[in-house]
């Protein structure tokens, strides 16, 4: 398992241990009701989305990394297309941010640089 793949699965189990929320009006509230630990914005979503989270995140302190793309989110959650998603829980947050610059470091997107 490649560590994109893994990442996917972490996700999954994220939403499966409910400590995960989705879709950009969850997503939003959870980072202002400073729950949000983590937040990942897919990498295809709109200037204007990545926008928005970027400067509510950095507003509230949340870490936002752009990663994915909306088909694929959403497929890890077991939803359809997902253009946001929170992380709830400090550790899964921990270890999905490990993975998540690790593959940074091997060609992946994090907080929206190339």
């Amino acid at each position: 398992m490649n560590n994109t793949e893994k990442i996917y699965s972490l996700l999954g189990l994220c939403n499966k241990a409910g400590k995960l929320v989705s879709g950009e009006f969850a997503t939003e509230k959870a980072v202002k009701s400073r729950e949000a630990k983590l937040v990942i914005i897919s990498e295809d979503a709109s200037d204007n989305t990545k926008k928005k989270f970027m400067d509510k995140c950095k507003f509230y302190k949340v870490q936002v990394l752009s990663f994915g793309d909306k088909e694929n989110l959403g497929h890890a959650i077991g939803k359809d297309i997902r253009t946001s998603l929170a992380i709830t829980d400090e550790g899964l947050a921990k270890t999905l941010l490990n993975n998540l610059l690790l593959d940074k470091q091997y060609g992946g997107n994090v907080n929206g640089e190339n």
